[in-house]
């Protein structure tokens, strides 16, 4: 009886070994698509601008349904991360239209994605939408250095395994580390994220060795940069990690990139001297990554020989799918109806751009929010967006949009007058260049490799309070151009002093450096500090703001300056022409 169970054993592998050579031709085309950072980009419109534009998921869409028709080469569809954070529609889905399938996996199910990785803005959203999304995908989503804390497996599939006419490809998720640096513990509570190197190698040799595949490619949501922020090829959990990884890990003949927002289609060698080629296609579905791997199989060596070549498709020439228009005509005329809600009045216009230069309306009137939703002392913001305004006159949900761009927390702080200090000495370091003389520029700017002047630091981080009115030196060096004059009661501000401070929970969790490498608070002591944070983001509380004043005028409270005055003044205007010539 043995011996003819393990005939049949025999039989059966020799047969699968038979037919998986016979499947196997002796030439292939594989094109491998790929999209990432969507933001929520699903459709040709923008609901914060209310007008249609000209990239979405209806273009790729277009774009994917020619190449799967085309008989030369087989297809596959990946995505990259980010896409539950930017654009109002998947706001609505996440927190509003909570009582059906999410629209993204409506859209990418329909679109017939073979595979996905989490990245950090869809962790953003929270676990009642990730969790219900992981399981309404009909793909996996991936993240293998995502770590469930109670069973030290990935807390997200940590690769899958697609076959094209026999050839066996393995995709390997993984996603940036460094949440737990931007968002409150609740929201990513029950996992860890380990380093992406580390895991890379503990997985292609489980890869290799299980799966055997023919093709392994990296779906990384992580940026290239991986000096960002100071950090070094060394760096521990480094946040942008893709060329680290393709560059000191064995096996990989492709490395999707994210999380940057940035553009990319170069070679690195790995250790072993193989080519591995990274792609990232920017953001918002401007563009696709496109991949052709040419396969011919080499008897002698019985493995295929590979040509891999990549090219970034623009998608702003592409007319969306019709048929993808029409199926989710209902749910993109519900998010405009939901956009397009009254909230209340402004009497005057605010623009963004105004808070890149100093005190401005703009950041005053999200100052003021958070101050009265909270009841601190003392407030911090950033400017979260580069150029965007809110006009005169009626203000709708979708304006909230442009004035505050992230679904963050607002938490209540406990930092000392002397910690306050330090935090705006740390900001004004990474905003305001030290000025020599009137003719020098306000801003701190760098070169960009085309040879064009843009900030040095990320707008985000160029952080301003409230509450206490302050003075900023442009000439002095750093460490000592801050000086706090008083709290904007008119009390005496101490710097042995605690105060309650107003903070995003991005900024809190030790987003930007500015609590941790600013005002010295060890990163694991940020928690002690939160007296209160809110149960819902902070756009929320905004919009209910709004429609209980029904009628706003934003004022700028010259709270803060600059000096000296005439050199401020002189080098804004000519930064101001600098960063927005148009205006």
């Amino acid at each position: 009886m043995a011996k003819k169970l393990l005939a049949l054993i025999l039989l059966a592998v020799a047969s699968s070994i038979f037919f998986y050579t016979l499947n196997k031709k002796s030439n292939l085309k594989i094109r491998i698509i790929e999209t990432t950072d969507v933001h929520g980009s699903i459709y040709p419109y923008d609901f914060i601008q209310n007008q249609e534009t000209n990239n979405s998921l209806a273009a790729v869409y277009t774009y994917v349904k020619e190449q799967r028709q085309n008989p030369d080469f087989e297809t596959v569809l990946l995505d990259n991360g980010d896409i539950l954070q930017g654009q109002p529609v998947v706001y609505y889905s996440n927190f509003e239209a909570t009582d059906r399938e999410h629209i993204c996996a409506q859209v990418m199910n329909f679109m017939q994605y073979d595979a996905a990785t989490v990245g950090n803005h869809d962790i953003e959203a929270g676990h009642p939408v990730y969790d219900k999304l992981n399981k309404e995908f009909n793909f996996p989503w991936m993240a293998a250095n995502a770590i469930n804390t109670k069973t030290g497996k990935p807390y997200f599939k940590p690769y899958t395994i697609l076959e094209r006419s026999g050839v066996k490809i393995a995709v390997l998720g993984l996603i940036t580390p460094a949440i737990p640096n931007w968002l409150p513990e609740n929201i990513w509570s029950g996992m860890e994220f380990e380093d992406m190197i580390l895991t890379a190698k503990k997985w292609i040799k489980i890869i290799k060795e299980k799966e055997k595949p023919d093709i392994i490619i990296g779906l990384f949501h992580s940026g290239i940069d991986y000096t960002y922020d100071n950090s070094t090829a060394e760096t521990y959990k480094n946040e942008n990690a893709t060329q680290l990884v393709a560059k000191n890990v064995n096996g990989f003949d492709i490395v999707f990139g994210g999380h940057d927002h940035q553009k990319y289609n170069f070679t690195v060698k790995s250790p072993d001297g193989s080519d591995v080629l990274i792609m990232d296609p920017r953001s918002y579905a401007r563009c696709m990554a496109v991949v052709d791997i040419e396969l011919n199989w080499n008897e002698e060596k019985n493995t295929w020989d590979k040509k891999i070549t990549g090219q970034i498709i623009d998608t702003d020439t592409i007319v969306p799918d019709k048929v993808f228009m029409k199926k989710f005509a209902g749910f993109f005329e519900e998010t405009k109806e939901y956009v397009n809600q009254e909230i209340g009045t402004f009497t005057k216009t605010i623009e963004s751009k105004d808070a890149l230069f100093g005190d401005s309306e703009f950041a005053d009137l999200i100052h003021t929010i958070q101050l009265k939703i909270s009841k601190a002392e003392i407030s911090f913001t950033a400017p979260l967006s580069y150029d965007s305004e809110i006009k005169k006159g009626k203000v709708y949900v979708r304006d909230m949009f442009n004035l505050y761009r992230f679904e963050n927390l607002l938490y209540t702080m406990r930092l000392s007058g002397n910690e306050i200090k330090k935090y705006l000495e740390y900001s004004a370091n990474l905003w305001f260049n030290r000025m020599k003389d009137e003719n020098d520029h306000l801003l701190k700017l760098k070169t960009t490799d085309e040879g064009n002047l843009h900030l040095a630091s990320a707008y985000y981080n160029f952080s301003s309070a409230a509450g206490i009115d302050y003075v900023i030196n442009l000439k002095a060096p750093e460490g000592e151009r801050v000086h706090i004059l008083r709290l904007s009661s008119g009390k005496e501000f101490d710097l042995n002093k605690e105060y309650l401070v107003a903070i995003n929970s991005y900024r809190g969790n030790g987003g930007g450096g500015h609590l941790i490498k600013g005002a010295g608070i060890p990163k694991d002591k940020l928690s002690e500090r939160v007296v209160h944070a809110t149960d819902k983001d902070l756009r929320y509380y905004m919009i209910k703001w709004i429609e209980e004043q029904k009628s706003i005028t934003p004022l700028c409270d010259n709270n803060w300056t600059l000096i000296p005055e005439k050199w401020y003044e002189k080098a804004k205007a000519k930064d101001m022409n600098l960063l927005f010539p148009e205006d």
